[in-house]
C-alpha cells in the first residue's frame, strides 16, 4: 500500500477517499497587513503550479522562501513519495531539499538552529522526528521513543510540541535534551501553534463532533485554557503579532481578537481561491501562504 495511505489520520482527506491518492493542493502568497479597520491583503500569487499534493507551507526564518511538502509519484517500487521542497519568493524558484527513499513531511525550522525538522515515514513504517541540516548532510533522529508523531511547534531549540497520532490523538511535549515527553492534552486536532511572545502552546480540541476550540497550554504546569471555538468547518488557524488569531475558509479569511471579539469576524476574501485549510504566517508578519484547493482544467 502507497505510504501516504499511513498519513491519513493528519492529513484528513475526504471520508471515503481510501485507495484514492492525497488530495489536489496549491500554495499561495498573499501580501499581508494589519490596520485600524482589519486585515488588508494582496492578489494571491501561485506558488506551486502542478497536478497534486502541494501543502503544509512553512516560511524559513529570514523569510525568504517557503518551505513544503510535495507528494509525487516515483518512490521505490513505484509508490507515492512525499518530499521537501522550497521557492525562492524573489525568483520563484523551487528547489527540493530532502529527497529520500523515504517519505518527509511538515517541515519547520527548529529555533536557533541552521537545521529544519521533518516527520519522516521511515522503512518500517514509523512516523518519528528528524532533523535535516539546511546547508545538507546526514540527518538525525531527535526523538528515538515517540511515535506515531504527526505535527510540530516548537517553543525553543530543545522544546517541541508534539501532535501524537492514536485514539485518541495527544498532545506532547518532547525534551531533546533529556529524551523524555509528556502528555500535556487529548482529544487535539493537527492545528499545534507556539503563542508568539510567550512559552504557551495552543492547539484544537475536540469538543463534540463538529464542535472544536482552540486552546491554550501551559507546557510548564499542563494548565489549559480556552480561547475560542473555530469557526465551523475550518480547521487550521495561526497568531498574529497583536496576539489575534487568523483562521480561514472557503474563500474566506477569519480573524478573532481575544477580550474584543465576541465571535470570529470576516476580513478579507481571497477571489478565485477556493478550499482555503492551511496558513503560514512570514517571520516579519507580512506575508501569508495559504493552501487552497487545485484549480480544476
Amino acid at each position: 500500500m502507497r505510504r501516504w495511505m499511513l498519513l491519513l489520520a493528519w492529513f484528513a482527506w475526504p471520508a471515503g477517499a481510501a485507495g484514492q491518492g492525497p488530495p489536489g493542493t496549491e500554495i499561495y502568497l498573499v501580501s499581508f497587513r494589519i490596520s485600524a479597520g482589519g486585515v488588508a491583503v494582496g492578489a494571491p500569487k501561485r506558488l506551486t503550479d502542478r497536478p497534486g499534493y502541494d501543502n503544509q507551507p512553512a516560511f524559513s526564518p529570514d523569510g525568504r522562501s517557503v518551505y513544503y511538502t510535495s507528494v509525487r509519484d516515483g518512490g521505490p517500487g513505484g509508490t507515492t513519495q512525499a518530499d521537501i521542497f522550497r521557492v525562492d519568493l524573489a525568483t520563484g524558484r523551487q528547489t527540493a531539499v530532502i529527497e529520500t527513499p523515504e517519505s518527509e513531511y511538515s517541515a519547520t525550522p527548529i529555533p536557533g538552529s541552521a537545521e529544519i525538522a521533518v516527520i519522516r515515514v521511515e522503512q518500517d513504517s514509523a512516523q518519528r522526528l528528524w532533523a535535516f541540516p539546511t546547508a545538507g548532510g546526514p540527518p538525525r533522529l531527535l526523538v528515538e521513543g515517540l511515535k506515531p508523531v504527526g505535527y510540530q511547534a516548537w517553543l525553543d531549540r530543545t522544546t517541541v510540541g508534539l501532535y501524537v497520532l492514536g485514539a485518541p490523538a495527544t498532545l506532547q511535549l518532547a525534551d531533546l535534551a533529556t529524551g523524555r515527553s509528556t502528555v500535556l492534552l487529548s482529544r487535539i486536532g493537527r492545528a499545534v501553534q507556539r503563542i508568539p511572545g510567550r512559552r504557551a502552546l495552543s492547539v484544537t480540541q475536540q469538543v463534540t463532533d463538529s464542535v472544536w476550540w482552540i486552546v491554550e497550554v501551559d507546557p510548564a504546569t499542563a494548565a489549559t485554557k480556552p480561547v475560542v471555538k473555530m469557526p465551523e468547518g475550518a480547521e487550521y488557524y495561526v497568531w498574529l503579532a497583536d496576539g489575534s488569531l487568523l483562521s480561514a475558509k472557503d474563500s474566506s479569511l477569519y480573524r478573532y481578537r481575544p477580550g474584543t471579539d465576541r465571535e470570529w469576524q470576516r476580513s478579507a476574501t481571497l477571489s478565485g481561491l477556493s478550499g482555503l485549510t492551511r496558513l503560514a504566517l512570514s517571520p516579519r508578519g507580512d506575508a501569508l501562504a495559504v493552501v487552497a484547493n487545485e484549480e480544476k482544467p
